[in-house]
C-alpha cells in the first residue's frame, strides 16, 4: 500500500494547477476579505484596540476550517480519474487488495489534506502578525493542532465515502465546485452566524465542519477578545461569540468544545464504519 500512497502523491502534486484549485476557495475567502468584507466588519470596532486582529483571526479560523474539505475533494480526484481510465480495473487484476487500494487513496488524501491545512494555518498567522497580531501560544497552537487532525480524520472518511458513489470526472468537478462554494456560507464565513436567518442558523449548527470552525475561533480569537471586551458584561462577550460563531447555542444548549469534538469523531466513526461496509458489499458482489 506504501507504493500506492507514494504513487497518489506523485500524481497530485505533479499537477500544479490541481493544487492551486484546490485552495481555490481558501484563496477567494482571503481575496473578498480583503477587498471589502474586513473593512466592513471592522468598521463596527473603530477605535477599538485589538479590534482587528480580533475580525482577522475571525476569518483566518474560518478558512483554516475549509481547508481540509476542499484540499480533500481535490485529492481523491485521482480515484475519479482511476475510474474514469481504467486503472482501477488493472489494480484489481493484480493480486493488490480492494481496501489496500482504498486504504492508498484515504491515506494519501489524509496526507495531502493534513499538509495543505498546515500550510493554510501557518498563512494564516503570518497574514494575522503582519497587521499587527501576535503568534498563537504553545498551548493554543497544540490545541489548533489536534483540532486539525481529529477534523482530518472526520473529513476524509467523510469525503471518500462522498467521492466513492462517482464514477463521471464531469459529475465529480461540478459537485466539487458546489462544495467549494457552498462551504464558505456553511462554516459562516461570508456572513456571521448571527446576521443569518434562524433556518440557516440551525443549518450552519448542525453542519459538522461548522463545530470544527467554531473550536478554531474560540481558541484563535481568544486573546484579542480578552483586550477588545475588557470591562464588558459576560453577556456582551456571549452576544459577541453567539454572533460571530465562536459559539453555538441550540435552543437553550450551549454547545461546549468536548461536545463538538465528540460530534465531528462521531461523524467520522459513523463514515469510517460506512466505507467499510460499502467495500464488503463490493467484495460480496
Amino acid at each position: 500500500m506504501r507504493h500506492l500512497v507514494k504513487r497518489n502523491l506523485l500524481v497530485f502534486f505533479r499537477d500544479k494547477a490541481g493544487v492551486f484549485f484546490s485552495l481555490l476557495s481558501v484563496l477567494i475567502v482571503i481575496g473578498l476579505y480583503l477587498l471589502f468584507l474586513g473593512d466592513v466588519m471592522k468598521s463596527n470596532f473603530e477605535g477599538i484596540e485589538e479590534a482587528g486582529t480580533l475580525i482577522d483571526s475571525w476569518l483566518m479560523a474560518g478558512v483554516i476550517a475549509i481547508a481540509p474539505i476542499t484540499t480533500g475533494i481535490s485529492a481523491l480526484s485521482s480515484m475519479v480519474e482511476d475510474r474514469k481510465l481504467k486503472i482501477d480495473k488493472d489494480f484489481y487484476a493484480s493480486p493488490i487488495k480492494r481496501s489496500s487500494l482504498a486504504g492508498s487513496y484515504i491515506l494519501s488524501c489524509f496526507v495531502i489534506s493534513l499538509l495543505l491545512t498546515l500550510i493554510t494555518l501557518i498563512f494564516a498567522e503570518v497574514y494575522i502578525v503582519l497587521n499587527g497580531g501576535e503568534l498563537l501560544s504553545w498551548s493554543a497552537l497544540v490545541k489548533v493542532l489536534g483540532i486539525i487532525f481529529l477534523y482530518d480524520f472526520f473529513s476524509v472518511f467523510v469525503l471518500y465515502y462522498f467521492v466513492s458513489f462517482f464514477k463521471s470526472s464531469n459529475a465529480f468537478s461540478a459537485a466539487a465546485t458546489i462544495i467549494g462554494t457552498l462551504i464558505g456560507f456553511l462554516t459562516g464565513i461570508y456572513i456571521p452566524i448571527g446576521s443569518l436567518p434562524e433556518v440557516v442558523q440551525m443549518i450552519v449548527k448542525i453542519f459538522p465542519p461548522s463545530h470544527a470552525a467554531m473550536m478554531l475561533r474560540e481558541i484563535m480569537m481568544g486573546p484579542s477578545e480578552q483586550v477588545v471586551f475588557d470591562g464588558a458584561p459576560a453577556s456582551a462577550i456571549e452576544e459577541f461569540r453567539l454572533s460571530m460563531g465562536s459559539l453555538f447555542e441550540i435552543g437553550d444548549f450551549v454547545v461546549m468544545w468536548w461536545h463538538s469534538l465528540l460530534y465531528l469523531l462521531m461523524i467520522g466513526m459513523i463514515f469510517f464504519l460506512l466505507t467499510l461496509w460499502k467495500m464488503s458489499k463490493k467484495r460480496g458482489g
